[in-house]
């Protein structure tokens, strides 16, 4: 290309905004130059090109700044200085904006959504398989559709607190809770891959709205709830306090219903619908409750339930309770037997025997709308025992919904079982850390195809 001679302004080689502007183009292009080797090239054409021009090593080269008007002289300066601060250190200008353009595309490519796959595909196998669903269906409904296009760095405080405020407004505050968290984990996922600098989820969880628990903590995530079964029932118990544990867990009944269950409660144990029929009498409530006619409280039995009576029984069987005093056996363990273990288990403050029920609300309810059945929270409400709010006068049905009712036992029995062992297995687990109880002889365990006894009389198969 062939410049014409360079054009000087009266004050020498600075450059002003008005003599670029009153700058004309030529039948060839020429240069307006400014201090440090800047200089703007005017073309034939009219257009105005900021260039600068830098000895890098032995090669002359120049860089491009961009067009004047879009960037004007003070940032055609300030550009320039920039540069000359680049190549000061060693570096090549014109290399570490192109490396800095790269960059900016390809941080622009790592959305949220991208970024939170990658951490579910390396997070996932260190879950149950029904956990990692459950995180990354939670991911795809709460937060792609607002937060997965955008480029994980640009998520701000705020931006996320209205992903997390939505799910608050429909009232699935503990699910609010439990995304804020999975959001964090991709956060922390992305700090350490060098794709973000921190987590704006972080502190969120002070904002959010509290769970009305009344002092009564429960774990409500189903991996961590396996986790704590499983870490209690390792610890040195009663086995019947480690069945108990598991029963509790898979009924969600109120603890003083299953420390006061006598084996006549049980029917049909060993029919197509085994039930434990708990009288109103035992129930929580006032005088009309516990005197209610059909007021009984009626849990359908799973399998894995009766599992836990099987190993249960050659320990209990000829007493009328199922889990009696260690002292006397004709009165119920004590009501802190199964708060200890969990305790001594290290869930001090984080979950107690009453917390099963709360589990089991979450669960089953965020199961139940994420796969449509909306229809089946009046019916998780029953299996708890709660008397709906519409109900004014009258009886109410405590036997409704039996056959629903019994599929979403094994639904939840299915969820809470999976990866733990059989009951017969922590009755063979020893009591206490030092002595000889650790070799007692226990009861021979009862065989898969035992039938429970009729009329009080144990049945040999």
């Amino acid at each position: 290309m062939v410049l014409a001679r360079q054009k000087r302004g009266p004050g020498g080689l600075m450059l002003s905004d008005a003599k670029i502007r009153a700058a004309k183009p030529q039948a060839k292009p020429y240069k307006l130059t400014d201090s440090h080797r800047l200089y703007l090239l005017v073309k034939p054409g009219g257009s105005k090109l900021w260039k600068w021009s830098y000895r890098y090593g032995d090669k002359q080269k120049t860089m491009h700044l961009g067009i004047y008007p879009m960037v004007s002289l003070v940032d055609a300066r300030a550009k320039r200085d920039e540069a000359r601060s680049r190549l000061a250190d060693g570096h090549d200008p014109a290399v570490a904006r192109k490396l800095e353009v790269q960059a900016n595309i390809e941080a622009g490519q790592m959305t949220f959504e991208r970024v939170a796959r990658a951490w579910h595909e390396i997070s996932a196998p260190q879950w149950a398989a029904v956990h990692a669903a459950d995180v990354l269906r939670s991911l795809e409904r709460d937060v792609f559709p607002d937060l997965g296009s955008i480029p994980i760095r640009e998520l701000t405080v705020p931006i996320v607190y209205e992903v997390l405020k939505a799910i608050e407004d429909r009232g699935a505050i503990e699910t609010a809770k439990r995304v804020r968290q999975r959001i964090s984990g991709v956060f922390v996922y992305a700090i350490a891959k060098g794709l973000a600098d921190h987590d704006p989820a972080e502190r969120l969880g002070a904002v959010l709205k509290p769970l009305r628990r009344k002092n009564q903590p429960a774990i409500t995530d189903l991996a961590r709830l396996r986790k704590m079964i499983n870490d209690a029932e390792e610890d040195f118990a009663r086995p019947i306090t480690r069945l108990a544990l598991r029963l509790l867990a898979l009924t969600a009944v109120r603890p003083n219903e299953l420390r006061g269950a006598r084996w006549v409660e049980f029917e049909s144990l060993n029919g197509p619908l085994p039930l434990w029929r708990i009288p109103a009498a035992r129930m929580k409530g006032d005088l009309d409750r516990k005197e209610e006619i059909g007021g009984d409280h009626l849990v359908p039995l799973t399998p894995q339930c009766l599992a836990v009576l099987r190993a249960l029984w050659p320990l209990t069987g000829s007493y009328a309770l199922l889990f009696p005093s260690n002292r006397d056996v004709h009165r119920p363990m004590s009501e802190n037997a199964i708060g200890y273990l969990l305790n001594r288990a290290g869930y001090h403050g984080h979950h107690v025997p009453h917390g099963f029920r709360a589990a089991f609300s979450t669960i089953m309810n965020e199961w139940a709308e994420r796969e449509g059945k909306l229809g089946d929270r009046a019916i998780i409400d029953l299996m708890l025992a709660h008397v709906p709010k519409e109900k004014v006068e009258g009886a109410y049905n405590r036997a409704a919904y039996m056959p629903r009712r019994g599929e979403l036992a094994q639904v939840w029995a299915d969820l809470l079982s999976d990866g733990l062992p059989p009951p017969n297995v922590l009755v063979d687990r020893p009591s206490k850390l030092t002595g000889d109880n650790s070799r007692r002889r226990l009861p021979a365990p009862v065989p898969s195809n035992f039938a429970f006894p009729l009329g009080g009389r144990r049945e040999r198969t």
